[in-house]
């Protein structure tokens, strides 16, 4: 009898250590999250304009995979955040738009609870701007609401603290010292890596002040779009560089939080081309040109900062001896204008707004320098996650994981379009609410408070500056699309109602300061 025991006893140690080891080796992730990065803005990409180098994202596209198909479901920040959290649509889970109305609610199932509860240590750093305290993570360390660019209030487990510096490196320094001194390094790990920047009003850190100061950056061919051959949501939105740019927005006038240090390298790069601009009394296209000049350059200055802290953690990784262990994975909630069409911000179902950056590395399981042409979501992350930790994806998430796809065997029903859907109008930037089906080649949108449809065919017509609907060339692929959208809407459980009520519990989840 004790002889049997005692074997018991050993077999049972042993199926203990074994799990262990399996839990061991389970992937450490690290989801690196940037605010408004447009994918023309890193050189993985190969933009035609190219417009920046940004070599630290690019090693991951050098190393991993390079998704070149990966769109939103919902082209606004906080929104994107929900989906992302929960693998469900914004009508599911409870927030819809950035208007304050809607508070996320924590206490629903999201990606990070059930990595938690997987025996992943999990951590959020950056910005949160879902209007609730985050819930699901042994760690988390917010920005309140959209955040500052610098010296930035954050709230660290819910006791607010003050930091001084640049709220890009300040980012990294506590993602850093999250991952060198608070985790326990015998679990895999759950890092949110979420920058503020490259957000309006594109403020550049110290480093990159000066960046590009040399430079004539050049121009979209569709920046004077007249929006001649579109319909009334194009011709009345309120987000051109002509019109909607504030003086804050164009640096006339400097942030009031800036030390002496800060305001002396401030002045020292925006003054005298401030003053040459008020001298210059500029009219017209010259204007505008100006303008953009302006604003891309420190939207792309905000994006090197960006890059140096994408590059730090992976030195961390690789001067550890956690990189071949790590998924790492940078994208952004959606993406962004940069003078397309004259524009700047996102919404749209159009191409610049709806296609979102994904570069995933995952060593020994994604081949280095491939890409991908497939069709993906960010409603797929949390179930990519969940799937490479070995975690069932619960049925109610509407994405499908990414793993097949990184591990270069796409299924065969891989799907071929998409849902969208945007809610906040009347809002800022005056983007009238549409849903729509997107898929390969051609984009079907319904803007359905002033009932009219657009489609353009983007094969044709790759700007998307002629609406085709009322075409009858076109005749059935509307058919054909609009048979697919309410294929689309029922499976995903769309209500006809516009916007979903909401129902938040004001006990919960209490939010530390509001956006």
């Amino acid at each position: 009898m004790r002889t049997m025991l005692r074997l018991l006893t050993l077999l049972w140690l042993v199926t203990l250590a074994v799990a262990a080891q399996a839990a061991d080796s389970r992937p450490n992730i690290v989801f690196i999250f940037s605010d408004d990065h447009a994918f023309q803005a890193i050189s993985a990409y190969n933009h035609p304009l190219k417009l920046n180098q940004t070599p630290h994202i690019d090693r991951l596209a050098k190393e991993g995979m390079r998704f070149d198909n990966c769109c939103v479901t919902n082209s606004i920040c906080g929104p994107s955040r929900a989906v992302i959290l929960t693998g469900k649509y914004s009508h599911l889970n409870g927030f819809p738009d950035n208007s304050g109305r809607a508070r996320f609610d924590g206490s629903q199932q999201t990606m990070p609870k059930l990595l938690q509860a997987a025996g992943y240590q999990t951590a959020i750093v950056g910005k949160w701007h879902l209007n609730s305290d985050p819930t699901g993570f042994d760690y988390w360390h917010i920005l309140p609401g959209q955040g500052a660019y610098y010296n930035p209030p954050m709230f660290e487990n819910g006791n607010r603290v003050m930091h001084q510096g640049y709220t890009t490196d300040i980012i990294g320094d506590i993602s850093l010292d999250w991952l060198k001194h608070k985790r326990d390094p015998n679990k895999p790990f759950l890092l949110m890596c979420q920058h503020k920047a490259p957000h309006r009003e594109w403020e550049p850190g110290p480093a990159h002040l000066n960046d590009f100061k040399d430079r004539v950056m050049p121009e979209p061919d569709t920046l004077f779009d007249d929006y001649a051959n579109r319909g009334t949501a194009a011709k009345t939105q309120d987000m051109t560089i002509e019109k909607t740019m504030t003086p804050r927005d164009l640096k006339l006038v400097f942030p009031q939080n800036l030390t002496p240090e800060q305001k002396k390298l401030w002045d020292e790069a925006y003054g005298a081309e401030n003053e040459a601009f008020a001298k210059a009394n500029l009219q017209g296209k010259e204007l505008v040109r100006w303008k953009y000049q302006r604003y891309i350059k420190d939207y792309l200055r905000c994006i090197q900062s960006v890059d140096d802290n994408v590059g730090r953690v992976l030195k961390y990784l690789d001067d550890n001896g956690l990189a071949e262990n790590t998924i790492v994975m940078y994208s952004s909630d959606q993406g962004f204008y940069l003078g397309e069409h004259g524009w700047f911000d996102k919404r749209w179902i159009y191409e610049e707004s709806v296609r979102t950056p994904l570069l995933v590395r995952w060593p020994g399981k994604t081949k280095a320098g491939s890409t991908s042409q497939d069709l993906a979501l960010n409603l797929d992350f949390g179930e990519t996650f969940l799937d490479a930790a070995g975690v069932k994806i619960p049925s109610d998430m509407q994405g499908r994981s990414l793993v097949p796809v990184l591990k270069g065997a796409t299924p065969s029903d891989w799907r071929k379009s998409f849902y969208y859907h945007y809610y906040e109008y009347p809002g800022p930037h005056s983007v009238h609410r549409h849903y729509g089906v997107r898929d390969q080649r051609y984009t079907l949108a319904y803007f359905y408070r002033i009932d009219e449809w657009e489609l353009y065919d983007r094969e044709q017509d790759p700007k998307q500056l002629k609406n085709v609907y009322n075409d009858p060339a076109y005749a059935d692929v509307v058919k054909q699309l609009k048979a697919e959208l309410a294929r689309l809407r029922a499976e995903l459980k769309v209500p006809e109602d516009d916007v979903p009520e909401q129902r938040p519990n004001p006990g919960k989840n209490k939010a530390k300061a509001k956006s």
